[in-house]
């Protein structure tokens, strides 16, 4: 994928939540993530936009197939909303690398499984941290790009509390579940009273900086007329 090796460079580590598990209510009840262009799965499609995080969480139900390697947690209760779905999915994030004895990751993607172009969009997210992680470490190691101490308000805006985290923007529409965050941060956020709690009430204590994304990278799958505009009809498996 274009632009793994964000992820890999230095110090940078990056895990990904996708939200999965939600009722489907304006489909029919039909999974999203089972929806299918006859090649891939909208949840396909997620997992490839996330493929160089680690590691990789899915929040839904046991029935989902998921590759090997891919973490499978459930908001609990089930169906108590994508905010409940995040809670649950960092917790599973954190636990796994306790078992692992591993440092927990520096950054989050946060990602939907309706949104079938978002690689370009995830992409972007990456760079934006990326450009932020290069900043701090310049900053470390005394050097100043504009070749003075005073910092450039570019500079200032990527050390200040925004940088926390990044989220889409697309035609004047944010986007919740198209954005990464600072790990410790988000989790922190997340902690408690999630149960169908509005996600962007959440997300906006962490001061996201809005990144401005293409109408049709973000295109989701709410409805049928959006599934068949995108190509996504076909229903792999019918209930969760």
């Amino acid at each position: 994928m274009p632009g793994s090796a964000l992820v890999a460079e230095g110090d940078f580590s990056c895990a990904a939540v996708v939200v999965a598990g939600g009722a489907s209510r304006r489909l029919n009840h039909v999974p999203k993530a089972s929806l299918s262009d006859g090649t891939n799965t909208l949840l396909d499609c997620a997992l490839e936009a996330v493929a160089a995080a680690s590691p990789r969480v899915v929040v839904g139900p046991e029935s989902l197939p998921l590759p090997s390697g891919v973490l499978r947690t459930r908001e609990d209760p089930p169906f108590s909303g994508p905010a409940a779905a995040i809670h649950a999915g960092l917790e599973c994030i954190a636990a796994d690398c306790e078992r692992s004895q591993t440092s927990v990751p520096t950054w989050c993607l946060i990602l939907g499984v309706d949104t079938p172009r978002i690689a370009p969009a995830v992409q972007q997210l990456l760079a934006a941290v990326r450009g932020v992680e290069q900043t701090c470490a310049e900053r470390a190691a005394g050097f100043s790009p504009t070749g003075s101490e005073a910092p450039t308000d570019s500079e200032a805006s990527a050390g200040s509390e925004a940088s926390a985290g990044f989220w889409g923007v697309s035609e004047g529409t944010y986007q919740p579940l198209v954005g990464i965050y600072r790990f410790e941060a988000i989790r922190s956020v997340f902690s408690t009273g999630t149960t169908d709690a509005s996600v962007r009430s959440f997300l906006r204590r962490l001061n996201p900086v809005a990144v401005e994304m293409s109408a049709a990278d973000t295109a989701d799958v709410d409805t049928w007329e959006q599934a068949q505009a995108l190509g996504y009809t076909t229903s792999l498996w019918s209930s969760y």
